[in-house]
């Protein structure tokens, strides 16, 4: 039985289906004989991109706000390393934001 990790990011809405394939494709969301498993849910994102930065929506100093979703599924350990670059190489995000821990699932 391998440690699952839970895997929640926030991508904008127009984004959202190529990135939810991506991690799926890469094994996220695996629950028995499932893949591509996760739950949405709409929210806003917010930010203000610092000097330095290429943001792909907004403008350096200029504060931001995108209608974006929460995406939530779980990844198995030994897959997360893959999952987290499949994430990073579908999201549209300079620096997408992302967070992953361990949990205690049904297994």
């Amino acid at each position: 039985m391998s440690q699952l990790h839970a895997l929640v990011v926030y991508v904008p809405i127009p984004h959202s289906e190529a990135l939810l394939a991506a991690v799926g494709d890469a094994g996220a969301g695996r629950i028995g004989d499932y893949s591509h498993c996760s739950f949405t849910t709409p929210g806003t994102g917010r930010f203000t991109p610092l000097a330095g930065a290429q943001p792909f929506i907004g403008a350096v100093n200029e504060p931001e706000q995108v209608p974006e979703l929460r995406v939530e599924c779980v990844v198995e350990e030994e897959l997360l390393d893959g999952v987290v670059q499949a994430l990073r190489a579908a999201h549209p995000y300079e620096e997408p934001a992302f967070m992953t821990w361990p949990v205690n699932g049904w297994r």
